[in-house]
Protein backbone atom coordinates (compact mmCIF):
# COMPACT_ATOMS: atom_id res chain seq x y z
CA UNK A 1 0.00 0.00 0.00
CA UNK A 2 2.66 2.59 0.61
CA UNK A 3 4.40 1.86 -2.41
CA UNK A 4 0.90 2.51 -4.18
CA UNK A 5 0.74 5.50 -2.69
CA UNK A 6 4.03 6.52 -2.96
CA UNK A 7 4.64 5.56 -6.53
CA UNK A 8 1.14 7.73 -7.41
CA UNK A 9 2.40 10.75 -5.34
CA UNK A 10 5.65 10.60 -7.45
CA UNK A 11 3.76 10.28 -10.84
CA UNK A 12 1.91 13.20 -10.02
CA UNK A 13 5.10 15.28 -9.08
CA UNK A 14 6.39 14.52 -11.92
CA UNK A 15 3.77 15.64 -14.33
CA UNK A 16 4.19 18.91 -11.85
CA UNK A 17 8.00 19.58 -13.16
CA UNK A 18 6.59 19.75 -16.50
CA UNK A 19 8.85 22.78 -17.82
CA UNK A 20 6.93 22.65 -21.34
CA UNK A 21 3.98 25.68 -21.54
CA UNK A 22 0.72 24.14 -21.91
CA UNK A 23 -2.91 25.50 -21.28
CA UNK A 24 -4.83 24.58 -17.91
CA UNK A 25 -6.72 21.93 -19.53
CA UNK A 26 -3.88 20.29 -21.54
CA UNK A 27 -1.80 20.19 -17.71
CA UNK A 28 -5.12 18.76 -16.65
CA UNK A 29 -5.45 15.79 -19.24
CA UNK A 30 -1.90 15.28 -18.80
CA UNK A 31 -2.10 14.94 -15.11
CA UNK A 32 -5.10 12.32 -15.87
CA UNK A 33 -3.05 10.23 -18.15
CA UNK A 34 -0.09 9.90 -15.74
CA UNK A 35 -1.84 9.64 -12.83
CA UNK A 36 -3.78 6.31 -15.32
CA UNK A 37 -0.58 5.10 -15.99
CA UNK A 38 0.88 5.34 -12.54
CA UNK A 39 -2.12 2.79 -11.32
CA UNK A 40 -2.40 0.79 -14.08
CA UNK A 41 1.23 -0.06 -14.06
CA UNK A 42 0.85 -0.47 -10.32
CA UNK A 43 -2.10 -2.66 -10.40
CA UNK A 44 -0.13 -5.02 -12.80
CA UNK A 45 2.69 -4.94 -10.61
CA UNK A 46 0.78 -6.13 -7.44
CA UNK A 47 -1.03 -8.69 -9.65
CA UNK A 48 2.13 -10.37 -10.59
CA UNK A 49 3.67 -9.66 -7.18
CA UNK A 50 0.09 -11.41 -5.67
CA UNK A 51 0.25 -14.45 -8.00
CA UNK A 52 3.86 -14.89 -7.72
CA UNK A 53 3.41 -15.29 -3.48
CA UNK A 54 0.38 -17.92 -4.73
CA UNK A 55 -2.94 -15.23 -4.53
CA UNK A 56 -5.36 -15.85 -6.53
CA UNK A 57 -6.05 -12.94 -8.81
CA UNK A 58 -7.36 -11.56 -11.96
CA UNK A 59 -8.20 -7.69 -12.86
CA UNK A 60 -10.79 -6.10 -15.61
CA UNK A 61 -11.37 -2.77 -16.66
CA UNK A 62 -14.81 -0.76 -16.39
CA UNK A 63 -14.41 2.28 -17.89
CA UNK A 64 -11.54 4.26 -16.52
CA UNK A 65 -11.33 2.18 -13.98
CA UNK A 66 -9.22 -1.27 -13.34
CA UNK A 67 -10.05 -3.74 -10.76
CA UNK A 68 -7.40 -6.09 -9.55
CA UNK A 69 -9.64 -8.96 -7.58
CA UNK A 70 -8.18 -11.10 -5.04
CA UNK A 71 -9.64 -14.06 -3.67
CA UNK A 72 -10.11 -13.95 0.02
CA UNK A 73 -11.80 -16.77 2.54
CA UNK A 74 -14.44 -15.86 4.44
CA UNK A 75 -14.75 -18.20 7.49
CA UNK A 76 -18.05 -18.47 9.45
CA UNK A 77 -17.67 -19.34 13.04
CA UNK A 78 -20.58 -21.44 13.76
CA UNK A 79 -21.61 -22.91 17.22
CA UNK A 80 -19.72 -25.74 18.07
CA UNK A 81 -20.70 -29.10 20.08
CA UNK A 82 -19.37 -28.43 23.31
CA UNK A 83 -20.69 -25.48 25.07
CA UNK A 84 -20.94 -26.47 27.74
CA UNK A 85 -18.31 -24.99 29.72
CA UNK A 86 -18.75 -23.29 33.26
CA UNK A 87 -18.51 -19.44 32.98
CA UNK A 88 -14.81 -19.07 34.30
CA UNK A 89 -13.90 -21.76 31.56
CA UNK A 90 -15.38 -19.73 28.94
CA UNK A 91 -14.42 -16.73 30.07
CA UNK A 92 -10.62 -18.35 29.52
CA UNK A 93 -11.19 -19.71 26.45
CA UNK A 94 -12.64 -16.22 24.90
CA UNK A 95 -9.77 -14.23 26.34
CA UNK A 96 -7.53 -17.08 24.06
CA UNK A 97 -9.82 -16.46 21.22
CA UNK A 98 -9.61 -12.76 20.80
CA UNK A 99 -5.95 -12.35 21.67
CA UNK A 100 -5.59 -15.72 18.78
CA UNK A 101 -7.71 -12.94 16.28
CA UNK A 102 -5.71 -10.18 17.15
CA UNK A 103 -2.60 -11.96 16.15
CA UNK A 104 -4.01 -13.43 13.16
CA UNK A 105 -4.71 -9.29 11.96
CA UNK A 106 -1.35 -8.09 13.09
CA UNK A 107 0.32 -10.93 11.56
CA UNK A 108 -1.39 -9.83 8.23
CA UNK A 109 -3.62 -12.96 8.42
CA UNK A 110 -7.14 -11.18 8.48
CA UNK A 111 -8.81 -8.44 6.69
CA UNK A 112 -11.95 -7.83 8.70
CA UNK A 113 -12.93 -9.81 12.18
CA UNK A 114 -16.48 -9.54 14.01
CA UNK A 115 -19.27 -11.53 15.72
CA UNK A 116 -22.52 -11.39 15.05
CA UNK A 117 -25.37 -9.54 16.63
CA UNK A 118 -27.69 -12.05 17.56
CA UNK A 119 -27.33 -15.27 19.41
CA UNK A 120 -27.54 -17.54 16.60
CA UNK A 121 -25.95 -20.46 15.18
CA UNK A 122 -23.28 -18.48 13.54
CA UNK A 123 -21.27 -16.25 15.98
CA UNK A 124 -18.89 -14.81 14.23
CA UNK A 125 -17.37 -13.66 10.44
CA UNK A 126 -13.31 -13.65 9.95
CA UNK A 127 -12.29 -12.81 6.50
CA UNK A 128 -8.93 -14.42 5.57
CA UNK A 129 -6.10 -13.12 3.63
CA UNK A 130 -4.23 -16.28 2.80
CA UNK A 131 -2.79 -17.37 -0.63
CA UNK A 132 -4.83 -20.76 -0.31
CA UNK A 133 -7.93 -22.45 1.65
CA UNK A 134 -5.75 -25.01 3.38
CA UNK A 135 -4.34 -22.16 5.03
CA UNK A 136 -7.05 -20.32 6.02
CA UNK A 137 -8.96 -23.44 7.46
CA UNK A 138 -5.85 -24.60 9.57
CA UNK A 139 -5.21 -20.76 10.72
CA UNK A 140 -9.06 -21.20 11.62
CA UNK A 141 -8.73 -24.35 13.00
CA UNK A 142 -5.93 -23.67 15.92
CA UNK A 143 -8.41 -20.85 17.75
CA UNK A 144 -8.99 -22.30 21.20
CA UNK A 145 -12.62 -22.00 21.00
CA UNK A 146 -12.56 -24.42 17.96
CA UNK A 147 -10.04 -26.29 19.64
CA UNK A 148 -12.00 -26.59 22.81
CA UNK A 149 -15.13 -28.00 20.41
CA UNK A 150 -16.74 -24.63 21.34
CA UNK A 151 -16.78 -23.21 17.67
CA UNK A 152 -16.27 -24.85 13.86
CA UNK A 153 -15.63 -23.74 11.48
CA UNK A 154 -16.98 -23.11 7.53
CA UNK A 155 -14.69 -22.10 5.06
CA UNK A 156 -15.54 -20.37 1.51
CA UNK A 157 -13.47 -18.74 -1.24
CA UNK A 158 -14.68 -14.79 -1.42
CA UNK A 159 -13.49 -12.50 -4.18
CA UNK A 160 -13.18 -8.69 -3.46
CA UNK A 161 -11.55 -5.80 -5.24
CA UNK A 162 -8.24 -5.10 -3.64
CA UNK A 163 -8.37 -1.78 -1.87
CA UNK A 164 -12.18 -2.03 -1.36
CA UNK A 165 -13.72 -1.15 2.01
CA UNK A 166 -16.47 -1.09 3.90
CA UNK A 167 -19.33 1.85 3.42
Amino acid sequence: MRKTILSIFLGLSLVGCNDTPQDEHSENKNAELQKDSVKTNDIASLEEQLKKDGYQTFSYKEGDTTYLMQQYYMVFLKSGPTRSQDSTEAAELQKKHMAHLSRLYEEGYTSLTGPMGDDGELRGIVVFNTATQKEADSLANMDPMVKAGRLVVEVHPWWVAKGGKLK
